[in-house]
């Protein structure tokens, strides 16, 4: 078995969505000073690199990140590569896909990965994400979970549409994965949350298994 993480690192220089709280990690005793320990803080938001999105993040009484299921969290899923020229991951481009029926769990590699692979450290607003006609297509096809490349499920200018399709009808996304280590195929996931009770979202270590 070989195992991939396909968390982002959480630093001061990891990009943020705009407007949220930027990363702050620092140390605030330190042996190398001449403190007894080395302590440090961190202040970000629930929303920061790797994470998964709660119901309640769109959806008015929605449940918490800490209520998310770990049946669906961790499983078998399927990996599968957007073409680079693709600008959103619509119902057009699922079906050519060929995503096996009857899958629960499916992370999109797109030309996002690319933008991680070369530490890029500013936000980008061209990102590709999954469109409305994407957010129904998943639905309809029974998918429980649904991993993408960068910081949000959605594109940038049109953001409701695809969270309140996919969290209404209990769709768990994971968003700020690094994909451009791994090839298309069937993985054992492993995405474990903080536990952060009714939070909206949770920051989460992700890794794959093959």
């Amino acid at each position: 078995m070989k195992f991939y993480d396909v968390s982002l690192t959480i630093s001061n220089d990891l990009p943020t969505w705009p407007g949220d709280p930027v990363v702050h990690l620092r140390r605030i005793h330190d042996i190398a000073n001449g403190d007894s320990v080395t302590l440090s803080q961190l202040d970000f938001g629930v929303h920061t690199g790797t994470h998964v999105d709660a119901p309640v993040h769109f959806v008015p009484g929605g449940s918490g990140a800490d209520t998310l299921s770990l049946d669906t969290l961790i499983g078998l899923c399927e990996v599968r590569r957007v073409p680079d020229e693709a600008k959103a991951i619509s119902a057009e481009i699922l079906e050519t896909l060929h995503i096996p029926f009857g899958t629960t769990r499916v992370l999109f590699r797109t030309s996002n990965s690319a933008i991680w692979a070369r530490g890029e450290n500013k936000f980008q607003t061209d990102f590709v994400a999954i469109d409305r006609s994407g957010a129904e297509w998943i639905v309809a096809h029974g998918i429980k979970l649904v991993g993408v490349d960068y910081l949000s499920v959605a594109p940038f200018d049109a953001g409701f549409p695809t969270h309140d399709i996919l969290l209404r009808a209990g769709v768990i996304p994971i968003e700020g994965l690094n994909l451009s280590q791994i090839d298309p195929g069937e993985y054992l996931l492993y995405c474990l949350p903080l536990k952060l009770k009714d939070a909206d979202g949770a920051p989460a270590r992700v890794i794959l298994i093959h």
